[in-house]
Formats: C-alpha cells, sequence, structure tokens
C-alpha cells in the first residue's frame, strides 16, 4: 500500500542546512494502521506532506499502490485521503455542500455521490449540522466535516496529521471511533499523534521519528518486552534517550 524508500529532505538557505527527513524507509500494508510518533519538529508532518505529494524529497521515492509521488502525482493523489488539524474549509458553504463539491472533484456519479454523503452523515453523526454553513460550525463539527470529506472517494490509504488537534473529547472520540473501524474495509492508516493513549489504542504498529531519523518500527507490544518498560510516554522517551 504504502512504501516509503530512503527519503531525505532538506532544507537550506543562506544561513544554515536542515535535515527535517533523514533517509528513512517503511512500508505499510493493507488494512494496517500505523501511528508516526515524534515531539515538535522531529520530521513527522515534513513526512507526511512528501507522501502526499505537497513536497518534494530531495533524495529516495515514495510509492503508493504502486505509484510514485513525484513522477504520478495525480494518481496518488486518487489513491489517498489526507486530514491535518488545521485543513480549512469553505466558509460559505454547508457541510452538505462540501462534501458534495469535493465528491464531484472526485467524479463521483451523482447518484453513488448522494448515497456515500448520506453514508457519511450517520457515519460521523453529521445530521444536526450538515445543512449550516461551515463557519458557523465548532472545532470538532469542522474536523467531522473534514474527515467526511476526506474519506468521500474512499481512498485505500488515509494519511492524518494530528487529526484529533485542538478537539473536545466528543471530537476525538469520533474521530478515534473512526479510524478503528478502517481496519474492517481494508483501508490503511498512517497518522502521526502526539497522544499515546491514541497511539496504544488503535495501532499495529508505531514508528518513532526524532531528528528526522527512524529510531524504531515495531509493536508496543515488541518495544515494552525489548525495554522492560511498561509505559508507552517512558518508553518513547526511553528509546529517544538510548536511540538518538
Amino acid at each position: 500500500m504504502l512504501e516509503v524508500i530512503h527519503l531525505s529532505k532538506i532544507y537550506q538557505d543562506r544561513k544554515k542546512t536542515v535535515e527535517a527527513v533523514r533517509d528513512i524507509s517503511f512500508q505499510i500494508g493493507k488494512g494496517e494502521i500505523v501511528g508516526l510518533l515524534g515531539v515538535n519538529g522531529a520530521g513527522k508532518t515534513t513526512t507526511l506532506r512528501i507522501i502526499v505529494t505537497l513536497l518534494k524529497p530531495t533524495t529516495g521515492s515514495v510509492f503508493v499502490n504502486g505509484y510514485e509521488v513525484t513522477k504520478e502525482p495525480e494518481n496518488v493523489r486518487k489513491q489517498i485521503g489526507f486530514l491535518t488539524a488545521s485543513t480549512g474549509l469553505y466558509a460559505r458553504l454547508t457541510g452538505r455542500e462540501t462534501l458534495m463539491y469535493f465528491g464531484k472533484l472526485h467524479s463521483i456519479p451523482q447518484h453513488e455521490l448522494n448515497k456515500r454523503i448520506d453514508e457519511a452523515i450517520q457515519l460521523f453523526h453529521l445530521s444536526e449540522f450538515i445543512d449550516r454553513k461551515c463557519d458557523k460550525l465548532s472545532t470538532g463539527q469542522k474536523q467531522r466535516i473534514n474527515l467526511a470529506r476526506t474519506t468521500i472517494h474512499q481512498p485505500d490509504l488515509l494519511i492524518l496529521d494530528e487529526p484529533t488537534a485542538g478537539l473536545d473529547v466528543l471530537g476525538a472520540k469520533a474521530i478515534v471511533q473512526f479510524i478503528r473501524n478502517v481496519k474492517s474495509r481494508g483501508q490503511s492508516v498512517l497518522f502521526s499523534t502526539h497522544r499515546m493513549e491514541e497511539a496504544e489504542s488503535l495501532c499495529d504498529r508505531v514508528i518513532i521519528i526524532h531528528q528526522g531519523k527512524i529510531l524504531a518500527d515495531s509493536t508496543i507490544k515488541q518495544l515494552r518486552a525489548e525495554s522492560g518498560i511498561d509505559e508507552l510516554q517512558d518508553l518513547f522517551l526511553h528509546i529517544i534517550d538510548e536511540r538518538e
């Protein structure tokens, strides 16, 4: 589903060179949920933005369903849904109009699009505000509309960058529940998070990235067995201290 091969991203200006991502490689299989864990500035967002074709890598390759991100970006975008905590919505459109607009961008036939919108309304509990303009929605309501927009074309791979950041308990719960249900539909998920409880409850594997390098790529169970540390936050800090 996703293959990242010796990926690097270097930013350079007159004063300094920053290696945001440093020769990382990993794979994600069909139906797999993988958490990308790291402190601010670790390289998480840069990695995700390269995967979704928003940034070009300095070196290395990324394949999504066999399509290379720099050579076939349009085909890659058809395979993925991308959501961040700061993804914006068109203020003057209602939630329903937003889903209709993005569905048409993906050339979904009208009868099928109507069906998918109805399913999204049920799945993300949108009925109370689906016909309200987006600038009148709460942060959590906007994020649920955004998640419906991200998945309206039923992508094989979901890339979620801090999807629950800034949300209240109910908003975060809706998104976590959706990610939990994705596996049964054969979709794959790569998501970054600061919330260790989310990673523990959702992930088949976690990838710990620090200063642009991958320090660990394994199941939480295996990492605990190797370190003898049970608390995930302590385990995360231990790996950074030990392997950086």
